[in-house]
């Protein structure tokens, strides 16, 4: 009977030294872990993630020559942004009336289209081309919008300027601020209807970038493909009857415009864009020849055109479910889901260059939270990004503390004793 008592006294005792121990160790361990993990709600992606998959598929040219007749010349994806055929995309230049695209993407969205715009005296004295508007007059601001677009006119770029920031100075800071938004990182606006100016100069590839974001408003796209229309001045009801310049949507199916444009130090400059079952590309061409040569902007257009729609189909190149396990340092459990849902499609040549990688970290440190981010699922097509997607924690996963090792000793004698 007393050896009994004292086994069990014995074990009784150990609990207790053992629990003393626990408990010194808890604490030293959490004084360490605040001061290394100061802030655990935010854990982001670090430069230190290890590549985990890494998956090639097909291989070849990345596209023809086409003897284009501009100096600077793009087609992208108009989706998601990405090169497929280029001649000096990145070179700045003059663009000329293209530059109204960017006056116009900024009326809609600022704007309600039956504002009503005065004209100026400033604006009325603008060169050809012009729609001879008057100082003092007023229009609504959606028809003006028709005849910036269609027949490009410079008086009605400075009044609806003004109307907007008050003078074309201001305008033009609102250009170059949502320029930076779209990422046209080569761009600087100086003048509403792009009229030479010192310093008024964009690329190929930034106009392309413009034109996709432009098409993505549905009123634009009307504007643009619109044949003609009327501008009626609200005192005088005189009208001006617009027509489309843009010879582009008459020359291919599926055209959504977009502008053309030119001036002595531009050339003939074109910005245009299909949308054909689901394939959208844009297009832009600067310096694209000077008088006579006013086709030279058609004709590079539609080789652009026709190079895109003969190469590349749209491919859903993901549609999977990522699933993996990381491990929890002082976490109450030692592993914990992490898992990324991948959906994308774009368009695709046969000689593109596929690649995947997942990074992420090793080890995470609790506590963690379901929905932390500890990675990125990245797409490559011809080594540049065109997708990525992050990686997150599916769980809770709490910290260990003074209780939860105490539980797990109690749990533990109390089924062994």
């Amino acid at each position: 009977m007393f050896l009994n008592k004292y086994k069990y006294l014995k074990k009784a005792v150990t609990i207790v030294i053992t629990i003393i121990l626990i408990v010194q160790q808890s604490v030293f361990t959490m004084n360490v872990m605040s001061s290394e993990f100061s802030q655990p709600h935010s854990i982001s992606p670090k430069a230190c993630f290890e590549s985990r998959f890494c998956d090639r598929v097909n291989s070849g040219a990345r596209y023809d020559d086409l003897s284009l007749n501009a100096i600077s010349a793009v087609l992208i994806d108009g989706q998601n942004n990405r090169i497929l055929y280029a001649k000096n995309p990145f070179e700045k230049r003059a663009m000329a009336s293209t530059t109204k695209i960017m006056t116009c993407v900024i009326a809609l969205e600022y704007c309600d289209l039956n504002d009503v715009v005065y004209v100026s005296k400033y604006a009325s004295s603008m060169p050809n081309v012009k729609m001879g508007l008057k100082s003092n007059e007023k229009y609504k601001l959606k028809d003006l919008l028709y005849g910036l677009m269609l027949e490009s006119y410079n008086d009605v770029a400075v009044a609806i300027a003004e109307h907007i920031s008050g003078d074309i100075e201001k305008f033009a800071v609102l250009m170059n601020k949502k320029a930076k938004n779209i990422g046209m990182k080569d761009t600087n606006f100086v003048t509403p209807n792009g009229l030479d100016a010192n310093n008024h100069h964009s690329t190929s590839y930034d106009m392309a970038l413009l034109g996709a974001y432009a098409i993505r408003n549905n009123v634009f796209r009307k504007i643009v493909n619109c044949p003609d229309y009327v501008i009626t001045e609200l005192k005088t009801k005189r009208t001006t009857h617009a027509y489309n310049k843009d010879l582009f949507l008459k020359k291919m199916n599926n055209a959504i415009g977009i502008k053309t444009g030119f001036t002595g130090k531009a050339g003939y400059c074109f910005v245009g864009a299909t949308d054909e079952n689901d394939r959208v590309f844009v297009s832009a061409v600067l310096g694209a020849g000077w008088p006579p040569n006013k086709n030279y902007k058609w004709i590079d257009t539609l080789s652009l055109m026709k190079y895109g729609m003969s190469n590349y189909k749209k491919n859903k190149i993901l549609d999977h479910k990522y699933k993996n396990k990381i491990k929890v340092i002082n976490g109450v459990y030692e592993w914990v889901d992490i898992e990324c849902n991948t959906d994308y499609e774009c368009l695709i040549a046969g000689f593109d260059d596929i690649k995947t990688k997942i990074k992420y970290k090793d080890t995470v440190k609790a506590p963690v939270y379901a929905g932390d981010i500890v990675g990125k699922y990245c797409l490559y097509v011809n080594d540049e990004i065109v997708y990525e997607k992050n990686i997150v924690i599916l769980k809770d996963v709490p910290k260990k503390n003074i209780f939860f090792c105490i539980k797990k000793i109690c749990d533990y004698y109390l089924v062994n004793i």
